[in-house]
Order: C-alpha cells, then structure tokens, then sequence
C-alpha cells in the first residue's frame, strides 16, 4: 500500500491506550545512492509544541486519519541528523529530472518493503503550471542530491494548508533557514501575518528583513497592531521608521500609539482592536461582532462599551459586557443595560506584573485599558501578557515541556 507523506501532514498519532499524544509533521527519510531511501521514522509535534521522533519500527498501523504505535516514545526534542533528510520539509518542490526533462516534486510515496521497513518507492511529479501529477518510480528520477538556489514552495504551502497558524510557524521554525524563507515569502501576505505573529522575534526578524520593503510594510498592516509594534520594537529604529512611512497612515496610527508605550506596560502589550460598541447597540448586535471567525477567544470574551467614537481612542468609556451574560439576556437588550459594574479599568502604564495580578484576582481574560481621559484605548488578553512574560525564546526552548 502507496502511502504518500504529504497527506501525512497533521495526522493524529496514538499509543497503545488509544490516546493521542501528537500530530506527525513530517517523514525522516535516509538518501541512498542508487536506493530507494529509507524511511527512518516520523516527526511527531507534542504540547506545547515539542517536537520528537517515533522510529519506524515503532510503528504498528498506519490507516486513514490515524498513526497507532507500540511501545514508549523518547520525548527528547527531535534533532535532524547530517544523513537524514525531511519528507515533506526538503524534498518537495526540488527539481528534478524525469525522462531527461526537468519536473517538480509534488509528493514521494513510502510502501512497507519488509515487516517494520519503509521506502521511499514513488514520486508524483508535475511539469509547468499544471498541477496534475504523474507518479513515477523513485529510480527513474534522478537530481535528488542536487543542491538548488531556488527550491520552490508550492507543494510544501499545500501541505501545510490546513495547518493553523501557531502549527504552521512551528513546522517554519524547525525548517533549514534557507527554506524557511522561501516558504515564507511564497505566503500570501495575510497568511504570512498570521504566521509572523507566532514565530521567535529571531525569526520574524529575518523572514522581514528578506522582504522588499513596500511588502513588509503591507504585512505588518495585516498583523494586530500589537503585534506588529512588538516586531517593530525589535528592528533597528531607521528600519522601523522606514517600514511605518511605508504604511497606510490608518493602519499605522494605532501601531505608532503603542509604540508611545514601554514594552513591558499595559499599554505596550494591549490590543488597540477589542469589539467596542455604543450603549444603544443590541445584544444580538454583540454576539454577531464576537462570532467573528477572526477574533481569537480572549478578544471575543467581552464587549467593551463607550460612547462615539468607538474607534480607540473611543468617546468616554462606559464599561464591559461579557458574553456569558450576553448568552443569558434577550437579544434585544441593550447593552447599556448589562454592564457589569464589578470590573475597574486599568492604566496603560501597569506593569505586566499588576495586569496579571488583576487578571488573576478578577478571573478575567481580558482588561479594558482606560487613558487619564476615561476613553478606552485597548484591552490586555491574557495570552499576551503570557507571551511577555515567559522566557523570550520560549517557542524554541527544548525544556519547557519539563519545567
């Protein structure tokens, strides 16, 4: 049975028990002059984003939608050895030559040889811009040991196109830098937004930095302002300056605002884009902005009432409605009604300490962010004062899992 690793990507792996422990994230594979190559294990992806290796022989099923292997896995975080090489990382898109006639890698096809071993035994290949496959023997195909300036990156971009964001920028993290940039720059710039934001500061410093400027000013307009001013924190200040003059004056006058702020404050880390409504908006009005599919769950926890306008800097901050109560009332109420009067903004200059501190003693998610004027400028989530507050290189630390 022809297995092809690419839909092997995000595959839910499961030990003996039957309980999921990963997801596979790529194939490792040995190249062998004049062999098909074999295929040593798999890359599984662990909480919080750790990756291991489950050996091939520890495999004992592989059907659809599922890994199932026996034994114990070693959690010790996966390190690419000199002789090995990644499936889905490294070989699609190279160019190769089949029939004498230069094609690309769409897929490799691995196939039990023997009890507990794997080759490498197919490859679909396409020509030009036509996407339909032709799957070929591994030993008709040569040019797999070729090094290439510019490998491509389509097929890899379709393979991790279910993948979410955080996922997606983990599988990039742990790709050769050369190819990581690739991969990177072949996103479209709101996919790529998406992806910067959840990447080490290293990272996201030098995928930008490959960019022509007039596109890293557009991704960053698609990046949360917050984001987008951590990133800038991070740049030399002529290369920020650049990249803000670059962009659009309205996307970049809330990433300027939160730039005023210290990075490690209230004001540095908030949100300048919390769902804010006027007193007289409706319940049904609010659950409809939180069921936006783009919000993540700490945004869409509450909805943040003020007075015209209710762009930040809003009009005089009236207080907070959270979606639980929002569930409970009649979707006609409106929401100067159902304020909860409990809830204290905080001060764009707080610590992180004292944000978490609120968080903590309120059990929020979320915290409205008033300025000395009583006009909301933004909200502190939860997860971004986690994000601050950890070890900057959590993303990459091989340890954390144990600490």
């Amino acid at each position: 049975m022809k297995i092809f690793v690419a839909r092997l990507q995000g595959t839910p792996v499961f030990d003996p028990a039957g309980d999921q422990i990963g997801r596979i994230r790529d194939v490792v594979v040995g190249l062998r002059l004049g062999h098909r190559p074999n295929v040593h294990g798999f890359v599984v992806e662990v909480q919080p984003r750790r990756r291991v290796f489950l050996p091939i022989t520890r495999v004992r099923r592989i059907e659809a939608g599922a890994v199932i292997f026996t034994g114990r896995i070693n959690m010790r975080r996966f390190e690419q050895r000199t002789t090995e090489t990644l499936a889905i990382g490294e070989i699609l898109d190279l160019t190769v030559r089949f029939d004498d006639q230069p094609m690309t890698v769409y897929d490799v096809a691995m196939e039990e040889t023997r009890p507990s071993t794997w080759e490498i035994t197919s490859v679909a290949l396409y020509k030009g811009r036509r996407r339909e496959p032709r799957i070929v023997d591994w030993g008709e195909v040569s040019g797999f040991d070729t090094l290439q300036k510019d490998q491509g990156a389509a097929g890899l971009i379709a393979a991790f196109e279910s993948l979410r964001a955080a996922d997606m920028a983990s599988a990039l993290h742990d790709l050769p830098s050369k190819r990581r940039i690739e991969i990177a720059r072949a996103l479209n710039d709101t996919r790529l937004a998406d992806v910067l934001e959840e990447l080490p500061p290293d990272d996201q410093i030098g995928i930008l930095g490959t960019l022509e400027p007039e596109r890293a000013a557009d991704v960053l307009e698609e990046m949360g302002p917050d984001d987008a001013a951590d990133l800038l924190h991070d740049l030399p200040e002529e290369q920020a300056s650049e990249l803000l003059a670059l962009m659009e004056p309205g996307e970049a006058a809330p990433v300027r605002r939160l730039l005023t702020y210290p990075e490690d404050s209230a004001g540095g880390v908030m949100t300048s884009e919390p769902v804010i409504l006027p007193p007289s908006a409706t319940v049904a009005e609010a659950l409809a902005h939180i069921r936006q599919q783009d919000l993540t769950p700490s945004v869409a926890a509450q909805v943040y009432v003020s007075r015209p306008p209710t762009e930040t800097p809003t009009g005089t901050y009236l207080g907070v409605s959270h979606f639980q109560r929002l569930l409970r009332e009649p979707p006609s109420t409106q929401l100067g009604t159902v304020l909860d009067p409990s809830i204290d903004p905080i001060r764009p200059q707080f610590t992180l300490l004292q944000v978490a501190y609120y968080l903590a003693n309120y059990n929020l998610v979320a915290a409205p962010v008033v300025d000395e004027l009583g006009r909301l400028v933004g909200a502190v989530t939860v997860d971004d004062v986690l994000d601050h507050m950890l070890p900057e290189d959590w993303r990459e630390r091989a340890d954390y899992r144990d600490e």
